[in-house]
């Protein structure tokens, strides 16, 4: 039942034995010395396969009694999304934050008075969404959703979509590269996750035919602006990409993946929006932060799409926090209907769209080769991840390495707020392309 016997696969069939409940907890596990035998492999790599499950709580080791299962706790670090952030100090200029120029935020003044004096709330159990929301949600969604959900933020919706899709031991498809706090959130519930590449247009349509025929059960990815390559996935892959998600699912009789869509970076993308749920509605969760566009600590999203994806996480969250905060809602609801508030996140997009512009013309004359058109970061090549870093920190700017990023090993990188960079700072632009060593850029698709 393992097919693929390096470290990494023992411990993810393993996991899948698991939660398949073919190996309950309890159950004693081969020494691994007998099962490095049985499988023809070094007592090393068994040993490495156990560690990866002791980590994420799968299995408990005692000693001479030997190795049992046990039912899993996760991990307890998010270490890639540490690293995004760790640097050498203080920054005059931090690019490292992928957060939003606060100056370019709506003014939340005036709506905040307007619904101060609302009430909200007569009941615990009452609808998790103000229906005057969930109404405007529904007409401007991507698809016709099955069931809506407003949720904490972007990340909160990954985080509770996930525990819902995702088990011990599952394969899961995210891009390559792609946000770090997803890959630890993958990691902590045990999953083996399958990198696909993205090139100009999205994700890679023949490595996700690949990554399909691995039978995983969920597929990640964001439809614009993506994070950190700054691509925005167009019509024409969309279609193909639909094409094959479609065929694959008929071919499992409706039991194909879960399609998650995170639109982290919502209105001030420039991209247009694209959406498989408009072909797969019912196997689509489509996710919608308003953080970046309207402000982060509204910590809002809306999560809309399959229906018994949504219900399981609103039927969860009735155990936690319950709802969002509807006071929070009622501040988004009156922001969405708000002429000046609508004004404000147009001038962002605009305003986000040449501070990129003007740092990739840079960039791009000096050589450094950059991805994507869209969005608040940036993603550009360097000769040494390490040394480029330095260098820009002795000159008091911050930036984000690319490895955590990264599913598997790759060229340097780094990632790059440029919506924090105002138009005005040129000289900047320069000491990126310096910083990154001015590497050659190629020319054709990932």
């Amino acid at each position: 039942m393992i097919d693929d016997r390096s470290a990494k696969g023992i411990a993810a069939a393993i996991g899948r034995l698991v939660s398949a409940g073919q190996l309950p907890a309890g159950a004693r596990l081969p020494t691994v010395r007998e099962l490095s035998r049985t499988l023809g492999v070094s007592p090393t790599t068994v040993s490495e396969a156990w560690q990866t499950l002791a980590r994420v709580g799968a299995i408990d080791a005692r000693g001479r009694q030997g190795t049992f299962v046990r039912q899993p706790t996760g991990l307890g670090s998010p270490r890639r999304y540490r690293r995004v952030t760790e640097g050498p100090g203080h920054f005059a200029l931090d690019l490292s934050t992928g957060t939003p120029d606060s100056a370019l935020l709506p003014d939340l003044g005036p709506v905040i008075a307007r619904v101060s004096k609302q009430t909200f709330t007569s009941s615990y159990l009452d609808h998790a969404v103000l229906p005057a929301l969930d109404e405007r949600l529904r007409d401007e969604w991507p698809f016709a959703v099955e069931e809506l959900t407003v949720v904490d933020g972007a990340m909160d919706a990954l985080d509770r979509v996930a525990e819902v899709v995702v088990r011990l031991g599952d394969r899961v498809v995210v891009e390559h590269p792609t946000f770090p706090p997803l890959l630890d959130l993958l990691d902590q519930l045990g999953a083996e996750v399958i990198g696909v590449d993205v090139d100009d247009e999205g994700m890679v349509v023949a490595q996700l035919r690949d990554a399909l025929a691995r039978r995983p059960v969920a597929v990640f990815s964001q439809p614009r602006a993506h994070n950190p390559t700054g691509v925005t996935t167009t019509e024409r892959r969309a279609k193909a990409l639909a094409d094959l998600l479609v065929r694959h699912d008929a071919q499992l009789d409706g039991a194909g993946p879960v399609i998650v869509e995170d639109d982290h970076s919502g209105d001030i993308a420039s991209g247009a929006l694209v959406s498989v749920g408009r072909r797969l509605p019912s196997r689509t969760v489509h996710i919608r932060s308003y953080s970046k566009s309207h402000g982060p600590d509204l910590r809002l999203a809306a999560v809309g799409g399959a229906g018994d994806v949504i219900t399981a996480v609103a039927n969860r969250r009735l155990l936690g926090p319950g709802w969002s905060s509807r006071i929070l809602q009622a501040v988004l609801l009156e922001m969405l209907d708000h002429d000046p508030t609508r004004e404000a996140v147009a001038a962002a997009r605009d305003e986000y769209a040449a501070r990129r512009s003007n740092v990739v013309d840079v960039l791009t004359a000096s050589g450094v080769e950059v991805t994507g058109t869209d969005g608040i970061n940036l993603w550009m090549r360097v000769r040494d991840e390490r040394s480029a870093l330095l260098t820009l920190a002795a000159q008091g700017i911050g930036a984000a390495p690319g490895e955590p990023f990264q599913v598997r090993a790759d060229e340097p990188h780094l990632r790059v707020t440029v919506g924090l960079v105002p138009r005005s700072e040129q000289r900047l632009a320069g000491r990126l392309a310096e910083a990154a060593g001015a590497h050659p850029a190629r020319t054709g698709q990932r």
